[in-house]
């Protein structure tokens, strides 16, 4: 019998004065390749949805932004931004000039929101295509490719070797009126797979020759969005290496590329480290070049924290200033979408234990993950490597950032749900007002937000109610229930 979740209560904090605040390891500072954050507070990327469909930057956008820079955390991170000029829905993306100028008002405004005292990166991002879940009779009608093997199912079935010549439509009627059992016996896995979730591609689609030449297009791809954010006047780069998206399934334990970009380890981190390596040629001495990674992809046939290790230094090797660290977040364990939604790899156990919640096993969600960090960290030390290493994953106090940072979990601190809560939580902290932070919940209703692609916000914060001032439409959600700004 399946355990049930546990529910967890978020523990009240013990806040430190102001100059307790004052000597903590979380506000000093940290070296980050040829910069200095001044203090180990760090935002991570997160999607708000905010961009336009063609990718650019809106008003809401700097705001968002700008919003967290009041508090004067040492880094933000914007948001994963796409390397590639396609279409990619209201995210935003570096992959033309054309979104230079839009990406240097964000850092304009961050920088004057934070009076200069905030380091900002923008995560770059490559994925591969996937499509909704389509309805049964579409599927069959139009995206099931007809072979042999379909007709030769169907003449067994019925004893007529008539189905190998019958025209398509016939055949396409007949697998589409199929029940499910006969339908798993006849479609192929990833033919199944196209119709229960919606086809998604894979770096171990080397018969698509766009795929195949992954390795030809991504060093350049990443180092052209990599000159054009410093062009824009970001500080640095983080490269999206985790979760379901392109670099990090060429890390993953489950690529079998056969062209020496996958199966062995020297394999998988080939391309990442071609990237890594075009990249760093494409920034000046001054940028900072880091990278967000899996210390465990919490998946069946995964990698786990002792390749990522290694992974680890290999990158702090070849130049990475830091190394990001989250878990899960994987396509292979979603649930499965409704029809006319898109598979969302946040939804399964390996998505669970990137974002985890109060419901949860006996661990509990708080610092859940900061084992990984201390692991990839160790690992660095013991090969004589300093690169800062990022931790994450259910911290929403003082006292657990700052026993991470003391207990070598981490050299940096990173929280993404707490910082969307109470944006401030960093100044108030520092100023010895802790006991004023909204505290994050961790009952997910931001990442409900996000799998919709609605704009995302916070329940502690965005409900409007009758009296509040008002607010401009461009702060009103499009449901226009919801404010889009943390008050």
């Amino acid at each position: 019998m399946k355990a049930l979740p546990v529910v967890h209560k978020v523990a009240d904090e013990s806040w430190p004065t102001r100059e307790e605040a004052e000597r903590a390891m979380l506000f000093s500072e940290v070296e980050l390749g040829p910069r200095v954050a001044r203090r180990r507070t760090w935002v991570p990327a997160m999607v708000p949805w905010r961009a336009t469909e063609e990718g650019m930057v809106t008003e809401q956008v700097i705001e968002w932004y700008a919003r967290f820079a009041r508090a004067k955390p040492g880094v933000i991170v914007i948001e994963a931004t796409g390397v590639r000029d396609v279409a990619s829905g209201p995210l935003l993306r570096i992959g033309h000039d054309r979104f230079v100028d839009g990406l240097s008002r964000l850092v304009d405004a961050v920088r004057e929101a934070s009076e200069g005292e905030t380091l900002l990166f923008v995560q770059l991002i490559d994925f591969l295509s996937i499509r909704r879940r389509p309805e049964r009779e579409k599927f069959f009608a139009r995206f099931l490719e007809v072979t042999r093997a379909h007709r030769e199912r169907l003449a067994e079935r019925d004893g007529d070797p008539a189905w190998i010549d019958r025209d398509e439509r016939d055949v396409r009627a007949a697998l589409s009126a199929m029940n499910d059992d006969s339908l798993r016996k006849t479609l192929t896995e990833r033919e199944l797979e196209a119709l229960e979730y919606g086809h998604r591609e894979r770096v171990t689609d080397t018969h698509l020759p766009h795929v195949r030449a992954l390795p030809e297009v991504l060093p350049s791809l990443f180092a052209s969005a990599a000159a054009r954010a410093e062009r824009a006047g970001f500080d640095g780069v983080e490269l999206h290496y985790a979760h379901a998206y392109t670099m990090a399934s060429f890390l993953s334990a489950r690529n079998t590329r056969d062209d020496g970009y996958g199966t062995t380890f020297e394999g998988r981190v080939r391309l990442p480290l071609e990237v890594l390596a075009a990249v760093r040629a494409g920034l000046s001495s001054r940028a900072v070049l880091g990278l967000r990674m899996l210390g465990d992809e919490a998946i069946d046939g995964g990698t786990r924290i002792r390749d990522a290790s290694r992974f680890a230094v290999e990158f702090a090797k070849h130049g990475a200033h830091f190394i990001s660290v989250s878990k899960g977040g994987k396509f292979e364990d979603a649930k499965q979408p409704k029809v006319g939604h898109a598979a969302y790899p946040y939804t399964g156990p390996s998505g669970h234990e990137c974002m985890p919640t109060v419901r949860s096993d006996e661990r509990g969600p708080f610092g859940r993950n900061l084992e990984l960090s201390r692991s990839i960290r160790a690992a660095l030390r013991g090969q004589g490597l300093s690169v800062p290493v990022v931790g994450a994953g259910g911290i929403n106090g003082f006292r657990l950032a700052e026993r991470a940072l003391a207990e070598g979990d981490c050299d940096v601190v990173a929280s993404a749900r707490q910082s969307l809560a109470d944006p401030d939580w960093f100044a108030k902290v520092l100023r010895g007002e802790g006991a004023t932070v909204r505290r994050c919940k961790f009952t997910n209703y931001c990442e409900a937000l996000d799998q919709h692609h609605k704009e995302v916000t916070c329940q502690l914060w965005d409900k409007i109610r009758e009296g509040d001032p008002e607010l401009p439409p461009h702060r009103i959600s499009a449901d226009g229930r919801r404010r889009l700004i943390a008050p």
